[in-house]
């Protein structure tokens, strides 16, 4: 049987475990990497048997008390340990994920408004996918000269992190922001499990060894807030702080924190000029 979401946390952050991390010693050097599969059972109070059929994806239905003995046992906490929860929750258990109904691919009338509201404030709309919906004026004038609207039909900030020739160019914070995308796409997986569209992006990127050698299981993330440090073709370098207003499932708000970046960043007034 093909692991599941949950199993491939296990064997990931097992993997990703020094002996010295949970008081053991380090012992003669180990075959593979991390702690043993006897360790973490040991740990967590289960038979390695149990933990083996786990982590192969053949029992899919641990109890609360379970999870949180790995949990505990593997030193998730925090975030991490509400994902790790979920996916032992609803991995290889359709009744238990939430429904996965066919995205919008336009913003809703509230997010427009939202958008005209925000004018000349940069902001725009994320779907699903991390796939640009909309965006106001003052957006389109720091994102088209960097090539992230090449494609109005097909914009995606994932894709376009990833694919794009100049990416890399512009984007000076590039490995931050591939990391940030990584694991928002990652959690995008656990929310809507069967999007087709979803599913068929994470495929194409995983072609791509940067993307590949960040779609780890353990990594996942809600991309929340940050900073895009750009190498801007008309107005040098300029660092944007954002933040993400979450509208509802589908769709969010990323606004563009300018009057914070212009001591630092002088040529964010000329975007501004353009729309006042």
């Amino acid at each position: 049987m093909a692991p599941n979401p949950f199993a491939e946390y296990l064997v990931a952050r097992r993997a990703q475990l020094r002996p010295s991390d949970v008081g053991l010693p380090e012992g003669r050097r180990r075959r593979t990497p991390g702690l043993r599969r006897e360790e973490v059972a040991v740990r967590a109070g289960v038979s390695a048997d149990y933990l083996a059929r786990l982590e192969q994806g053949r029992d899919t239905n641990p109890s609360g008390a379970v999870i949180d003995a790995l949990a505990q046992a593997l030193l998730i906490d925090g975030k991490d340990r509400h994902h790790f929860g979920w996916l032992a929750v609803t991995s290889s258990n359709e009744s238990r994920c939430p429904t996965t109904e066919s995205a919008a691919e336009h913003p809703t009338s509230a997010m427009e408004t939202i958008l005209r509201a925000l004018q000349p404030t940069p902001a725009f709309v994320l779907g699903r996918r991390l796939n640009v919906l909309g965006w106001n004026p003052a957006w389109e004038a720091i994102a088209k000269p960097l090539g992230l609207l090449d494609d109005p039909e097909t914009s995606n900030l994932a894709w376009f992190t990833f694919t794009h020739p100049r990416a890399k160019q512009v984007l000076r914070n590039w490995d931050e922001v591939a990391d940030s995308f990584s694991a928002a796409l990652r959690r995008a997986t656990v929310l809507w499990p069967g999007e087709d569209r979803l599913l068929d992006l994470i495929a194409t990127l995983r072609e791509y060894p940067e993307f590949e050698s960040r779609w780890q299981p353990q990594h996942v993330d809600e991309l929340i807030s940050g900073t895009l440090r750009f190498d801007h073709p008309e107005h040098g370098h300029i660092d944007i702080p954002f933040e993400t207003l979450n509208g509802d499932r589908d769709q969010s708000i990323v606004v563009c924190l300018t009057d914070q970046a212009q001591a630092q960043s002088p040529g964010l007034r000329l975007v501004r000029a353009v729309n006042d």
